[in-house]
Formats: structure tokens, C-alpha cells, sequence
């Protein structure tokens, strides 16, 4: 596969994943940032080497040798991350273009020794999570901070967004993985929130706690 087909096949397993069986070439074009007659294009082409399965105006749907490619590509990835942050201290807002780049490797031995250095990672600097070799990955409850009620904590386990503007609002804000977020007002307006990290507070927009994932603490 050339890099341009495994970037393919990666975003449409990842648009498919947010629910939608069928992806249309539309919500290609527009996740790839390009037309949609060179995503028709290139849909044909992936098609006929059964990554995927294409019908004219219908969308796409990856094939189950589609989705084992994008979940290999993906593995790479998200373990490239791992070490980027752990051994050469890049920060979460700095690994995903590095790599992208470096995903497109195709040494599996290689891979499968960056992962047993790292210690085989359940999940990403982003909270996201990690395929084996095999494909399997873990999952762990979750929900968006933005669906909490008031009065509720939850640790942070991951981002919806993980552009590098919003990882540098967190950091600036010293928002991160593995923290404990208590909300202690929601506006009823537009519904921004005053939360509790460690010893401060803060006020939050919507759309910053409907990028945000948490797992509930069990009240007592």
C-alpha cells in the first residue's frame, strides 16, 4: 500500500468508528481535506484490492481485511506516540504529525519491539487505545465531562480533540490525563462549568467539556 492508501483506509476506520457504518466519499473529502472526485478515486482503487466495499452513491464500508490494515497502521501510530513522549519527552501536543510520519514503517519486528520496550501500552499519550498485534484492543468506561452532573468527579482518561490548540489550552491550564475533575456549578445558559483540579479552580466553556473524557468516581 502506498502512504496515500494507508492514510485512506486509517481515516475511514476511524469515521466509521464515530458510527457510521457506511462513510459517504463527502465525509472523506472533508476528513482528508480534499475533493471528492479524487476520494471516488482512490475509493475504486481500494476497492479493488478488497480493503474495501464501494457501491456508486452509497458510501464505503471497510472490508474485514480493510479494517485489520487500518488497525496496523493505527497500532504504529499510537505506539510512535508512546515512545515520542516517554523516551524523548515530546509533549502530547507535539507527537501526532511526527507520527504520521513515522506510522508508514513497515518493519513488523521492529514495531513488535517498540512495543515489548514499552512495556506493551494499553493506550496513547491522548488516552486513545492501542491494538495488539492481533488487532484487540482494551476498552474502559467513559463518558464526556459535558454529560456530568453537578457535584459528580471523574478522572480524566482521554480527549475527543486531540488538535495541538487544544492540548496547549489544557497544558496551560494544567489539565491532564489521570487527574480528578469535580464539577461544582453548570450555567444553565450555556451550559459552561466551575470545576475542581487538585487545589484549583476553573471556568470551562461547553465545548471544552465536550472534549474532555472521564470516568466517573463511584460516589459513596
Amino acid at each position: 500500500m502506498t502512504h496515500s492508501e494507508e492514510n485512506y483506509i486509517k481515516e475511514i476506520y476511524h469515521i466509521s468508528r464515530a458510527g457510521k457504518e457506511v462513510v459517504s466519499t463527502n465525509a472523506i473529502a472533508t476528513k482528508m481535506e480534499t475533493k471528492p472526485s479524487s476520494v471516488t478515486d482512490m475509493v475504486k482503487k481500494l476497492a479493488e484490492k478488497d480493503l474495501l466495499n464501494y457501491r456508486k452513491y452509497q458510501g464505503v464500508s471497510l472490508t474485514e481485511k480493510g479494517s485489520r490494515q487500518a488497525l496496523r497502521i493505527i497500532r504504529k501510530h499510537r505506539l510512535w506516540e508512546v515512545f515520542l513522549v516517554e523516551k524523548l519527552d515530546f509533549t502530547w501536543d507535539e507527537v501526532h504529525e511526527v507520527a504520521e510520519q513515522l506510522e508508514h514503517i513497515e518493519s513488523e519486528k521492529l514495531i513488535d519491539r517498540l512495543d515489548a520496550l514499552l512495556e506493551y501500552p494499553d493506550f496513547d499519550p491522548h488516552g486513545d487505545p492501542i491494538p495488539d498485534k492481533n488487532g484487540q484492543f482494551k476498552s474502559r468506561e467513559k463518558t464526556l465531562l459535558s454529560a456530568m452532573p453537578v457535584n459528580q468527579s471523574g478522572i480524566c482518561v482521554g480527549v475527543k480533540d486531540s488538535s495541538a490548540p487544544f492540548l496547549k489550552f489544557l497544558d496551560k491550564n494544567h489539565i491532564a490525563l489521570g487527574q480528578s475533575i469535580k464539577i461544582l456549578e453548570k450555567e444553565a445558559f450555556d451550559q459552561s462549568m466551575l470545576i475542581a483540579i487538585g487545589e484549583q479552580t476553573l471556568q470551562i466553556s461547553h465545548l471544552i467539556a465536550s472534549n474532555l473524557y472521564v470516568k466517573p468516581i463511584q460516589q459513596p
